[in-house]
Protein backbone atom coordinates (compact mmCIF):
# COMPACT_ATOMS: atom_id res chain seq x y z
CA UNK A 1 0.00 0.00 0.00
CA UNK A 2 1.23 3.46 -0.83
CA UNK A 3 2.17 5.90 1.89
CA UNK A 4 -0.90 7.73 3.14
CA UNK A 5 1.10 10.97 2.88
CA UNK A 6 1.65 10.64 -0.89
CA UNK A 7 -1.36 10.47 -3.18
CA UNK A 8 0.19 11.21 -6.60
CA UNK A 9 3.50 11.09 -8.41
CA UNK A 10 4.94 13.74 -10.74
CA UNK A 11 7.90 13.01 -13.01
CA UNK A 12 10.24 15.09 -15.10
CA UNK A 13 11.00 13.78 -18.60
CA UNK A 14 14.54 14.66 -19.67
CA UNK A 15 17.16 13.00 -17.50
CA UNK A 16 14.54 10.91 -15.71
CA UNK A 17 12.71 9.02 -18.45
CA UNK A 18 14.69 10.00 -21.54
CA UNK A 19 18.43 10.55 -21.54
CA UNK A 20 19.41 13.93 -22.98
CA UNK A 21 22.72 15.42 -24.07
CA UNK A 22 22.93 19.01 -25.34
CA UNK A 23 26.45 18.33 -26.59
CA UNK A 24 24.91 16.35 -29.45
CA UNK A 25 23.09 19.46 -30.67
CA UNK A 26 26.27 21.51 -30.51
CA UNK A 27 28.18 18.90 -32.50
CA UNK A 28 25.57 18.91 -35.25
CA UNK A 29 25.36 22.69 -35.27
CA UNK A 30 29.16 22.88 -35.56
CA UNK A 31 28.70 21.70 -39.16
CA UNK A 32 26.58 24.80 -39.79
CA UNK A 33 28.85 27.35 -38.11
CA UNK A 34 32.40 28.59 -38.63
CA UNK A 35 32.78 28.64 -34.85
CA UNK A 36 34.49 25.72 -33.09
CA UNK A 37 32.45 23.51 -30.77
CA UNK A 38 34.14 25.02 -27.72
CA UNK A 39 32.88 28.46 -28.72
CA UNK A 40 29.38 27.14 -29.44
CA UNK A 41 29.43 25.57 -26.00
CA UNK A 42 30.43 28.88 -24.45
CA UNK A 43 27.73 30.83 -26.29
CA UNK A 44 24.82 28.43 -25.91
CA UNK A 45 22.84 29.09 -22.73
CA UNK A 46 19.45 28.56 -21.17
CA UNK A 47 19.01 32.29 -21.51
CA UNK A 48 15.88 34.44 -21.50
CA UNK A 49 14.99 33.49 -25.09
CA UNK A 50 15.33 29.81 -24.16
CA UNK A 51 12.97 30.29 -21.20
CA UNK A 52 10.50 32.32 -23.26
CA UNK A 53 10.42 29.53 -25.83
CA UNK A 54 9.73 26.96 -23.11
CA UNK A 55 6.88 29.09 -21.76
CA UNK A 56 5.37 29.34 -25.23
CA UNK A 57 5.96 33.08 -25.30
CA UNK A 58 7.91 32.95 -28.57
CA UNK A 59 7.58 30.45 -31.45
CA UNK A 60 10.30 28.12 -32.71
CA UNK A 61 11.03 30.42 -35.65
CA UNK A 62 11.92 33.26 -33.29
CA UNK A 63 14.00 31.06 -31.01
CA UNK A 64 15.83 29.51 -33.96
CA UNK A 65 16.56 33.02 -35.25
CA UNK A 66 18.09 33.73 -31.84
CA UNK A 67 20.22 30.58 -32.09
CA UNK A 68 21.19 31.45 -35.65
CA UNK A 69 22.50 34.82 -34.51
CA UNK A 70 24.07 33.68 -31.23
CA UNK A 71 25.83 30.64 -32.68
CA UNK A 72 26.44 32.17 -36.11
CA UNK A 73 24.65 29.34 -37.88
CA UNK A 74 24.29 29.23 -41.63
CA UNK A 75 21.22 27.02 -41.53
CA UNK A 76 17.50 26.97 -42.20
CA UNK A 77 15.02 26.37 -39.40
CA UNK A 78 14.62 22.73 -40.46
CA UNK A 79 18.36 22.13 -40.13
CA UNK A 80 18.51 23.86 -36.75
CA UNK A 81 15.60 21.72 -35.60
CA UNK A 82 17.49 18.53 -36.50
CA UNK A 83 20.26 19.54 -34.13
CA UNK A 84 17.75 20.72 -31.55
CA UNK A 85 16.10 17.28 -31.51
CA UNK A 86 19.46 15.52 -31.42
CA UNK A 87 19.65 16.13 -27.66
CA UNK A 88 17.39 13.11 -27.08
CA UNK A 89 19.58 10.02 -26.71
CA UNK A 90 17.17 7.25 -25.74
CA UNK A 91 14.76 5.88 -23.17
CA UNK A 92 15.81 5.20 -19.59
CA UNK A 93 14.07 1.87 -19.54
CA UNK A 94 14.49 1.15 -15.84
CA UNK A 95 12.66 4.31 -14.79
CA UNK A 96 9.96 3.77 -17.39
CA UNK A 97 9.39 0.34 -15.89
CA UNK A 98 9.13 1.78 -12.39
CA UNK A 99 6.48 4.25 -13.55
CA UNK A 100 4.51 1.48 -15.24
CA UNK A 101 4.42 -0.41 -11.96
CA UNK A 102 3.78 2.64 -9.78
CA UNK A 103 0.80 3.82 -11.83
CA UNK A 104 -1.14 0.70 -10.80
CA UNK A 105 -1.15 2.09 -7.25
CA UNK A 106 -0.97 5.87 -7.59
CA UNK A 107 -1.85 8.32 -10.38
CA UNK A 108 1.28 9.36 -12.27
CA UNK A 109 1.77 12.66 -14.08
CA UNK A 110 4.51 14.10 -16.26
CA UNK A 111 5.73 17.70 -16.17
CA UNK A 112 8.36 18.76 -18.67
CA UNK A 113 9.98 22.09 -19.40
CA UNK A 114 9.77 21.76 -23.16
CA UNK A 115 8.75 23.38 -26.42
CA UNK A 116 6.54 22.28 -29.33
CA UNK A 117 9.47 21.11 -31.48
CA UNK A 118 10.81 18.86 -28.76
CA UNK A 119 7.37 17.71 -27.67
CA UNK A 120 6.48 16.58 -31.18
CA UNK A 121 9.75 14.66 -31.37
CA UNK A 122 9.75 12.85 -28.02
CA UNK A 123 6.06 12.03 -28.08
CA UNK A 124 6.40 10.29 -31.45
CA UNK A 125 9.89 8.82 -31.02
CA UNK A 126 9.59 7.54 -27.45
CA UNK A 127 5.90 6.67 -26.92
CA UNK A 128 6.72 4.00 -24.33
CA UNK A 129 8.30 6.63 -22.08
CA UNK A 130 5.00 8.49 -21.69
CA UNK A 131 2.34 5.80 -21.99
CA UNK A 132 1.87 5.26 -18.23
CA UNK A 133 0.93 8.83 -17.39
CA UNK A 134 -2.60 9.94 -16.71
CA UNK A 135 -1.76 13.38 -17.96
CA UNK A 136 1.21 15.16 -19.50
CA UNK A 137 1.93 18.78 -18.62
CA UNK A 138 4.35 20.84 -20.69
CA UNK A 139 5.64 24.30 -19.91
CA UNK A 140 4.91 25.73 -23.35
CA UNK A 141 1.21 24.97 -22.89
CA UNK A 142 1.03 26.03 -19.25
CA UNK A 143 2.89 29.26 -19.89
CA UNK A 144 4.92 28.41 -16.79
CA UNK A 145 8.12 26.47 -16.28
CA UNK A 146 10.00 24.83 -13.46
CA UNK A 147 11.28 25.97 -10.98
CA UNK A 148 8.64 28.72 -10.81
CA UNK A 149 6.33 28.26 -7.82
CA UNK A 150 3.33 29.13 -9.97
CA UNK A 151 4.14 26.18 -12.23
CA UNK A 152 3.87 23.68 -9.39
CA UNK A 153 0.73 25.37 -8.09
CA UNK A 154 -0.84 25.12 -11.55
CA UNK A 155 -0.07 21.38 -11.70
CA UNK A 156 -1.68 20.85 -8.30
CA UNK A 157 -4.76 22.77 -9.38
CA UNK A 158 -5.07 20.67 -12.53
CA UNK A 159 -4.53 17.27 -10.89
CA UNK A 160 -6.60 18.00 -7.80
CA UNK A 161 -3.81 16.77 -5.52
CA UNK A 162 -2.21 19.10 -3.00
CA UNK A 163 1.42 20.04 -3.38
CA UNK A 164 2.32 18.31 -0.12
CA UNK A 165 0.80 15.00 -1.22
CA UNK A 166 2.47 14.91 -4.64
CA UNK A 167 5.96 13.38 -4.84
CA UNK A 168 8.10 15.01 -7.53
CA UNK A 169 11.08 13.49 -9.38
CA UNK A 170 13.55 15.65 -11.33
CA UNK A 171 17.24 15.58 -12.24
CA UNK A 172 17.69 19.35 -11.79
CA UNK A 173 18.77 20.66 -8.40
CA UNK A 174 17.20 24.01 -9.26
CA UNK A 175 13.83 22.42 -10.05
CA UNK A 176 13.96 20.29 -6.91
CA UNK A 177 14.69 23.38 -4.80
CA UNK A 178 11.78 25.24 -6.41
CA UNK A 179 9.38 22.37 -5.82
CA UNK A 180 10.39 22.06 -2.18
CA UNK A 181 9.96 25.79 -1.63
CA UNK A 182 6.46 25.40 -3.04
CA UNK A 183 5.78 22.64 -0.52
CA UNK A 184 6.13 19.62 -2.80
CA UNK A 185 8.17 16.66 -1.50
CA UNK A 186 10.83 15.91 -4.10
CA UNK A 187 13.50 13.44 -5.13
CA UNK A 188 16.68 14.49 -6.93
CA UNK A 189 17.25 11.87 -9.63
CA UNK A 190 20.91 11.16 -10.33
CA UNK A 191 20.14 7.77 -11.83
CA UNK A 192 17.25 5.31 -11.95
CA UNK A 193 18.20 3.84 -8.56
CA UNK A 194 17.07 7.07 -6.86
CA UNK A 195 13.60 6.57 -8.36
CA UNK A 196 13.47 2.94 -7.28
CA UNK A 197 14.54 3.77 -3.74
CA UNK A 198 11.92 6.49 -3.33
CA UNK A 199 9.09 4.46 -4.80
CA UNK A 200 10.02 1.47 -2.67
CA UNK A 201 10.04 3.74 0.36
CA UNK A 202 6.42 4.75 -0.17
CA UNK A 203 5.34 1.20 -0.95
CA UNK A 204 4.55 1.36 -4.65
CA UNK A 205 7.37 -0.90 -5.85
Amino acid sequence: MASRNISALLFDLGGVLIDIDFERALLRWSNQSHLPVAELRRRFAMDEAYKQHERGEIPASEYFAHLRQTLELDAADTDIALGWNDIFVGEIKATIGYVARAQTKLPCYLFSNTNPTHQAFWSSTFPTAIESFQRIFVSSELGLRKPERAAFEAIAAETGFRLDETLFFDDSKENIAGARLAGMPSVLVRDHADVATALTGIGVL
